[in-house]
């Protein structure tokens, strides 16, 4: 007989259990998925001004996140900044990337980087839609 119990909040070592095993889980029907990790940050005077973080998996270059020190937007930095991330999933074999976001300025901005709206769900987070956009170098076969 099973002694069975149910748990209202997981502590934080069992709710990663769950992740993992979902992310295990999809790596296997996917088959051939290993995320890398990948970062690249913007030093000015020892202090970080600008850096994205994301990992690359599948051939495709996942932006996670990508900041620039408030006073310094505006600038270029974040441009810079996305292009050398992009450089160094393409020397890893990347064939595209996907970023997301809930920004309609940021999105606005991503295109004119070249990455293309594929969805946006309106209204996703109220007063806000998401986005998820890819940039297509090479073409999957």
């Amino acid at each position: 007989m099973n002694d069975r119990s149910w748990l209202q909040d997981l502590t934080p070592e069992d709710a990663g259990v769950v992740s993992d095993g979902v992310i295990a889980h999809g790596r296997r029907e996917a088959a051939g998925g290993q995320a890398q990790e990948i970062s690249c940050g913007l030093y000015e005077d020892g202090h970080l001004i600008a850096g994205a973080v994301g990992r690359t998996e599948f051939k495709r270059l996942f932006v996670s996140y990508l900041w620039v020190d408030e006073d310094r937007r505006g600038k270029g930095i974040g441009t810079e900044v996305l292009q050398r991330l992009e450089a160094q999933a393409l020397k890893r074999g990347c064939k595209d990337a996907l970023i997301e976001t809930l920004s309609d300025r940021s999105a606005d901005w991503y295109e004119s980087l070249g990455y293309a709206t594929m969805a946006h769900i309106h209204d996703y987070i109220p007063g806000f839609t998401r986005y998820v956009l890819i940039k297509v170098w090479r073409p999957r076969d």
